[in-house]
C-alpha cells in the first residue's frame, strides 16, 4: 500500500536516496564514471535543504512500509522556456524499482498537475531524455506535449532532452 504526504525538512536524506538509486539505475550507463560522479556530487543535503525552502517548491512523497519509495517535485521555471502563462515545472518525478507498477507515478503526477493549478499555473513543462521512451509515453498519456530541445548536463557530457508542455 502507497501512501502519500507532502516532504518536509527532515527528508532530505530520503529524497537524495531515492534520486540517486533512481538516476543511476536508468542513466548512469550513459556516463563516464568521472560525468556520472561530478553530476551526483552537486546534491548535497545542504543543496536538497536550500532547494525545498525556495519560494514555490513543493515535494510530494511516496512510502510504502519499508519507506520512501518515489518523489515528485515542482517549481519555479527553470527551463528556457518562453515567456507565456503562469507556468510551473515538474522538476522530478523519481521512483524505485519497487515503486514501479504500484500507481505511484499516476498519483505524483496527478499531484503536481492539481498542485500547479492550485498555485495558478496555467501550463506546465519538464524536460525528459530523447531516449527515455518510457517516460516520454508516460507524459505524453498525460497530455504533455514536445515543445522544444534542452541540453542537460551531466559532467561534461550533454544529454539531449526534449522540453514538453501541458496546458492546464
Amino acid at each position: 500500500m502507497i501512501r502519500y504526504r507532502d516532504a518536509e525538512a527532515g527528508d532530505v536524506s530520503a529524497i537524495d536516496a531515492v534520486f540517486r538509486e533512481s538516476f543511476v539505475a536508468t542513466f548512469g550507463h550513459l556516463y563516464k564514471p568521472e560525468d556520472l560522479a561530478a553530476f551526483l556530487g552537486q546534491f548535497t543535503l545542504e543543496a536538497w535543504t536550500k532547494e525545498l525552502a525556495t519560494p514555490g517548491m513543493a515535494v510530494r512523497l511516496a512510502e510504502d512500509d519499508a519507506g520512501v519509495v518515489g518523489f515528485c517535485k515542482i517549481g519555479p521555471v527553470t527551463l528556457p522556456v518562453e515567456a507565456g502563462p503562469p507556468t510551473t515545472e515538474l522538476r522530478q518525478l523519481y521512483l524505485r524499482e519497487r515503486g514501479k507498477g504500484t500507481g505511484a507515478a499516476q498519483a505524483l503526477a496527478a499531484w503536481a498537475i492539481a498542485s500547479a493549478r492550485a498555485q495558478g499555473a496555467t501550463r506546465m513543462v519538464l524536460s525528459v531524455y530523447v531516449d527515455n521512451h518510457r517516460a516520454r509515453r508516460f507524459y505524453e498519456r498525460h497530455g504533455f506535449q514536445e515543445i522544444g530541445r534542452y541540453e542537460f548536463r551531466v559532467g561534461d557530457h550533454i544529454d539531449d532532452d526534449r522540453i514538453m508542455s501541458l496546458d492546464l
